[in-house]
């Protein structure tokens, strides 16, 4: 069977027919519901949160959002499905038209945590030769470091074609200064779903995994290290790989950085 995002670029395969269809599923509706309670669960929020929720589609996600009392905002590439959230009683949160794929048009720190449910495996494919998959990726992951509070944390449930597109998926976040791990549920059958946990510069990527063995961190990492409380992507204070993390979160933020050359982070010799 083929995989949607093989068969017409998002914003085309969830036409009107396709977007009825998906909501009114029974099926659908099961999968997405515990699909966003376990982001939820991954997230470990602890009081009501401004959420971003990133392929919203027609809002079965946000619904669970609003259930558990948060305040969510949702984007979507496609028109269809936002006009079918437009007209669910159910759809509580304000929705927004856009390609994630060209960035988060949000203001730095505006949310507390996000979620996105079988949205970002979209980001693998480019409808243009003038567009590359890894330019989507950079551009999303990006936005959403820039729009996340620090601290803030991110799930977002995907389906992986392949391990190169689980690979690239995951390397973009860390690129873009998460510390970032794999969760899958259910590996090793055809009902496996994969979760990428997120965090922002300040918080623990390990409290939200539980257990070693289903946790793959993916800054290379030995796992147990990271659950012994040494943390994902954090380097060694005041080493080239930590000066050059700073000033990537500080160009996030807008702020004028120092050009990099071959003295960034070199030890000078202590003079007499």
């Amino acid at each position: 069977m083929s995989r949607p995002e093989d068969l017409l670029p998002p914003d085309l395969f969830y036409n009107d027919t396709e977007s009825t269809k998906y909501t009114t599923s029974s099926r659908i509706q099961r999968i997405q519901s515990d699909m966003t309670h376990r982001a939820l669960e991954l997230l470990h929020l602890d009081r009501p949160s401004l959420i971003l929720d990133v392929g919203c589609g027609s809002g079965l996600s946000g619904e669970i959002l609003s259930e558990e009392g948060h305040t969510w905002i949702g984007m979507d590439i496609s028109p269809s499905m936002l006009a079918v959230a437009l007209e669910r009683d159910e759809v509580n949160g304000d929705l927004l038209l856009g390609d994630m794929g060209q960035g988060l048009p949000f203001r730095p720190g505006s949310f507390d945590a996000a979620i996105s449910i079988s949205a970002i495996q979209w980001l693998c494919n480019a409808e243009s030769s003038d567009d590359r998959p890894e330019a989507r990726l950079k551009r999303f992951f990006d936005g959403l470091y820039a729009c996340l509070k620090r601290g803030g944390r991110a799930v977002c449930q995907f389906y992986p074609k392949n391990e190169v597109q689980r690979k690239m998926i995951s390397a973009a976040a860390v690129k873009a200064g998460f510390g970032a791990g794999i969760l899958e549920d259910d590996g090793g059958t055809k009902n496996v779903k994969t979760y990428l946990v997120l965090s922002v510069g300040g918080g623990d990527i390990t409290q939200a995994v539980n257990g070693l063995d289903d946790v793959d961190i993916e800054d290379g990492r030995n796992v147990r290290q990271a659950m012994n409380g040494k943390g994902i992507g954090t380097p060694k204070k005041g080493s080239k790989e930590w000066i050059m993390q700073r000033k990537e979160k500080m160009k996030h933020k807008g702020k004028v950085v120092k050009t990099d050359s071959k003295y960034t982070g070199r030890k000078r010799r202590v003079a007499f």
